[in-house]
């Protein structure tokens, strides 16, 4: 901590800094008023057509702000998404004033960052599933190791939380194999400057979410099976006679969850946001987690509340009489589910593009920026 203190205060001095320009949020919140201000304002009728340009619309001293295409990506959300771009209607009162009003007015720069940002919203929701999923690997993951055998020697015995290690372990092996071969065998086939969109290397994670929980309680079932064998159903502090290690196939894709799922969720909302709010995307990216482990608890409560008046805690205390596997069952049902949400929001998603880009992609959503998420994690 003290070299990498030094190490900051070394860079201070020659770290570059780009001056306050004011809240991003402001663009979102002036679209949105614009709007709905002229909500009854006939395009055909009472306009003069869309406002397109503004110069004050780039702060002195920055760079030029670049042209985003219009587009209508908003219509699977909304029955008609020209209701944003009335924002951008240039009526009678608009040609009265001197001087444009930002509450009234926008550019079509402005309408296309707010449907940047409105569109990744299905997106997040669909990803909520995924951090549910990995949420178990903290809770009923440890508690299921805690009742096998994980004797390494004779005088050593692995701690169940450290099992953990083994998503980590996957990362740094398959990282690199991901990137050195997967990578450039898919861009002979696909054409993609990173192999594969990031909405696919999602998409990949999601559906391996789904196989985390269908190995997880096939794993589950085989445990219980031995634990009637041994008659261990009411001895729940006893090791059940069966390795650790059936557990590695879950907590090994998991790791491979990660580096689909989590990955392509960092570079798709720091590339697909506008420019100035990609902390905000960045903050999205995280906030998944998050909400994701909060949901987790509440479905976890609600399972437990449910089975107990049926009879029958699957979550109780005494791991052996639970019924663990069911839960995994209903979790990989919930994913199925949110996986065909996802496919049919990734069907329609389009990616962020410029008028100077009618040929090649955003730098950001291709090769300039494939690596974000690996360098990252």
């Amino acid at each position: 901590m003290a070299a990498a203190l030094i190490l900051l205060l070394l860079g201070i001095k020659r770290y570059r800094k780009q001056g306050p320009i004011g809240s991003p949020l402001t663009t979102v919140a002036q679209v949105l008023v614009a709007a709905a201000r002229k909500w009854r304002v006939d395009k055909k009728r009472d306009s003069g057509g869309d406002y397109h340009e503004d110069g004050l619309h780039t702060p002195p001293g920055q760079p030029k702000t670049r042209t985003l295409i219009h587009t209508n990506q908003l219509r699977y959300l909304v029955a008609n998404c020209r209701c944003l771009e009335k924002a951008m209607i240039f009526d009678k009162h608009d040609a009265k004033r001197k001087v444009r009003d930002p509450w009234r007015l926008c550019t079509l720069n402005q309408v296309e960052e707010v449907k940047l940002v409105l569109r990744l919203f299905p997106v997040w929701l669909s990803c909520l599933m995924y951090a549910i999923i990995v949420a178990q690997m903290n809770t009923f993951f440890v508690k299921q190791g805690s009742t096998l055998q994980r004797s390494i020697t004779p005088h050593f015995v692995l701690p169940t939380a450290s099992l953990q290690v083994i998503v980590v372990l996957t990362i740094i092996l398959v990282m690199p194999i991901y990137q050195r071969f997967f990578v450039p065998i898919a861009r002979k086939f696909t054409g993609h400057p990173s192999g594969i969109t990031m909405l696919q290397r999602i998409g990949i994670g999601l559906f391996l979410s789904i196989l985390i929980m269908v190995v997880s309680s096939l794993v589950e079932t085989k445990r219980i099976n031995v634990v009637k064998e041994y008659n261990l159903l009411d001895h729940p502090k006893v090791i059940v006679p069966m390795k650790a290690w059936w557990l590695l196939p879950q907590y090994i894709i998991t790791g491979l969850v990660e580096i689909f799922a989590y990955v392509g969720l960092q570079e798709l909302f720091y590339s697909q946001m506008p420019e100035a709010m990609r902390s905000i995307g960045s903050a999205l990216n995280f906030s998944v987690n998050g909400i994701g482990n909060l949901v987790s608890s509440a479905i976890i409560s609600m399972v437990q509340e449910i089975s107990s008046k049926n009879g029958e805690e699957w979550l109780g205390d005494n791991l052996n009489r639970a019924h663990l596997n069911y839960f995994y069952w209903v979790l990989a049902g919930i994913s199925a589910l949110n996986f065909c949400f996802f496919l049919w929001i990734a069907k329609r998603f389009e990616y962020k593009k410029f008028d100077d880009d009618d040929v090649l992609e955003e730098k950001e959503s291709g090769a300039g920026n494939r690596d974000l998420g690996e360098k990252i994690i």
